[in-house]
């Protein structure tokens, strides 16, 4: 539970209370007026209603330059507040089950959509963790790459980002994408080609192929991530970075593209797309079936054309990369 805490000319008290009876608050109370004849008013409300407070205070406050709302984190209120009736509607369940706002998920999920100094160094000392993992077979070692993961955040938010069909974060994912998977690609082919890497170990060779389960794994990967941020279960993103695995793959591709074994570099770069593609294509799915959208009817109107074209894209590629999985199992059969 949550308080959203708005500042607002004391002309809007009235529509402020009137929201929070709206949308059922558990409970209001506001402050004095400053000398800036503003109020503070703060509103306490259920998970599930705090979407639609925050859109309607959105739509009352959106033309005033000096109002303000900050959601603040609850850890206890006394006394306990009583569980909402059991007899709810699909949309409002869909509610309940999304424990953080739309705001919310973009100031999380924007973070990883950065390029930055510090995400650009994360990726080349994960490559380098990964690397060493894969070399000296290694499962632990690779597990460490693995909970690193610099790599999910730019494919998350691009999901996130064609659900609200916000083109600058569009950019921003595919860019600090792009860029990470360049870097962590080059430093493995450069350590490949210096060291010669023979593919012997069982993570090299695991990493050098893929089967149904692997693209079973990387769509519960990418359902769970978008679940685990959805519903503020922040310990469980943890494992989902694990099993996600978008590094080892773009390690392995790097060390055998740089030794020259191009069939185990085919298969690696094949589970690495797979991957990506099946994070991408299920992240977008949770989102659309948890009810994240932008706010107003245009900007909906706009995320639904960019939801179309993306998961029409996702799907083919996913389609054409199966096929090419079977083909290839079949040429080794």
């Amino acid at each position: 539970m949550k308080v959203i805490e708005v500042i607002a000319d004391a002309g809007f008290l009235d529509t402020l209370i009137a929201i929070a009876e709206q949308h059922q608050a558990v409970d209001t109370w506001f402050g004095g007026t400053g000398e800036d004849g503003r109020k503070i008013v703060r509103i306490l409300v259920r998970p599930e209603h705090r979407q639609a407070v925050m859109d309607s205070l959105q739509s009352s406050l959106g033309g005033q330059e000096n109002a303000r709302i900050n959601v603040i984190d609850v850890e206890v209120t006394l006394p306990r507040v009583d569980e909402p009736p059991e007899q709810e509607d699909e949309t409002e369940q869909k509610r309940r089950a999304i424990s953080a706002t739309r705001e919310e998920l973009y100031n999380e999920i924007e973070k990883g959509a950065r390029f930055s100094g510090n995400h650009m160094l994360l990726v080349f000392l994960s490559t380098i963790v990964a690397s060493i993992g894969l070399l000296e077979d290694n499962v632990a070692v690779v597990v460490g790459a693995m909970v690193i993961a610099p790599l999910l955040g730019p494919n998350i938010a691009l999901a996130f980002a064609t659900s609200l069909g916000d083109r600058d974060l569009v950019w921003a994912s595919l860019k600090t994408n792009l860029a990470g998977l360049g870097m962590a690609l080059g430093i493995a082919i450069i350590i490949g080609a210096v060291l010669h890497v023979e593919p012997h170990g069982q993570e090299i060779l695991t990493r050098t192929g893929i089967g149904p389960a692997g693209v079973v794994l990387a769509l519960a990967s990418g359902a769970a991530a978008v679940i685990s941020l959805t519903t503020g279960v922040s310990t469980a993103l943890v494992g989902v970075m694990v099993a996600v695995a978008l590094l080892p793959p773009t390690a392995t591709l790097g060390l055998m593209l740089g030794s020259m074994h191009w069939g185990h570099a085919a298969g690696a770069g094949l589970l690495l797309a797979i991957n990506i593609v099946c994070v991408n294509l299920a992240a977008k799915l949770v989102f659309l079936y948890r009810g994240v959208r932008p706010r107003t009817w245009l900007e909906k109107r706009q995320a639904k054309q960019s939801v179309t074209v993306y998961v029409t894209v996702w799907v083919l590629a996913l389609v054409i990369l199966l096929v090419v999985m079977y083909l290839r199992e079949r040429l080794h059969a």
